[in-house]
């Protein structure tokens, strides 16, 4: 089959395609034969090394397909089942790949797999952060920054869809566009005109019950200055970069505010927290309440111009990739 790995931390340009054995599924491990594998930031945490792995490495966390082999000890599934998953092990830029089943779920008749492998990641983390980081109320102001990327577009919809009033940073007036369309009230092209002045505007001074900041060093110290006393600051990826060290009083002098550093591993950390978050996500784009967009396709063999697209955060949606047919 094919596989993309890296062999030492770089650009794009360090993805090698190869060659590689389809893996043997372990005692309580099943086989997944991939339609389509999702492209995420944490992949190019991984690819440069913010994120440590053993190299040389595959790489890739989520996907989606079809379940052609399991494993001795498997209850949960049976060959011919669609399943996802988005929890590793690190490999999902292949053909297949061997994922244990309490990492994987069933995907549901109403969502095609190129669909599943594009939101799982991406919809499981907009799970946490909307319905259990901290729970909000109608009437509530948020801000969420790269509103129209594949996280944003579905947390900002769920968040409408709760009442919640939600202001979107976003680069482009077509990605504001798509923010509002996804439920965005308001939007800020951050890049042109800043963001602080304008959250402080649209909330009459009082700031936001919690600001949602994935860019991470291009925007974390003005995000602290956005949001009300006693709020939350939600510091959940790097697009431009970590974050800058802060001293505790830093909160303190701004209102005594919380930070919080979330990874979805530690909200799905056990086979019914993913079920029941899985539940909910599905439910949503059952009903058309979460809309799933799939900005770009590209092949397996594509993946370095795929990560360049989405470090260059001019992508919108998910970006997913096609695996070459294989029997």
């Amino acid at each position: 089959m094919q596989q993309i790995v890296v062999s030492k931390p770089g650009g794009p340009e360090a993805l090698e395609l190869r060659e590689a054995p389809i893996p043997v599924p372990g005692p309580e491990e099943i086989l997944i034969k991939l339609a389509a594998c999702g492209v995420n930031f944490i992949d190019i945490y991984h690819r440069t090394g913010i994120y440590p792995v053993s190299y040389p490495s595959a790489l890739g966390l989520e996907g989606a397909g079809t379940v052609v082999r399991i494993g001795a000890r498997v209850t949960r599934f049976k060959v011919g089942d669609r399943a996802a998953f988005c929890l590793g092990p690190l490999g999902a830029y292949a053909g297949y790949v061997a994922v244990a089943e309490t990492k994987a779920v069933i995907v549901p008749a109403f969502i095609d797999l190129e669909t599943a492998a594009a939101i799982l990641l991406k919809g499981l983390t907009a799970e946490f952060l909307v319905r259990r980081l901290k729970p909000l109320k109608k009437g509530d102001t948020v801000l969420f920054h790269a509103a129209a990327g594949g996280v944003g577009l579905m947390a900002c919809t769920w968040l409408a869809h709760l009442g919640v009033r939600v202001i979107g940073t976003v680069g482009s007036e077509v990605k504001a566009d798509l923010a509002h369309q996804h439920g965005c009230d308001a939007t800020i092209l951050y890049r042109k005109n800043g963001f602080v002045d304008q959250v402080m505007r649209l909330t009459d001074g009082k700031g936001c019950t919690i600001v949602y900041d994935s860019i991470g060093a291009d925007t974390f110290m003005d995000t602290l200055a956005c949001c009300e006393t006693r709020g939350l600051i939600v510091s959940f990826g790097n697009a431009s970069g970590p974050p800058p060290a802060i001293s505790p009083l830093e909160l303190s002098k701004r209102g005594s505010l919380f930070l919080t550093r979330p990874t979805l591993f530690d909200y799905v950390s056990t086979r019914q927290e993913l079920d029941e978050a899985a539940s909910s996500l599905f439910s949503l784009v059952q009903s058309g309440i979460i809309r799933p967009l799939i900005g770009a396709r590209r092949k397996l063999v594509d993946a370095a111009s795929a990560h360049k697209e989405l470090e260059s955060r001019n992508t919108v949606g998910s970006t997913i990739l096609i695996p070459e047919p294989s029997e």
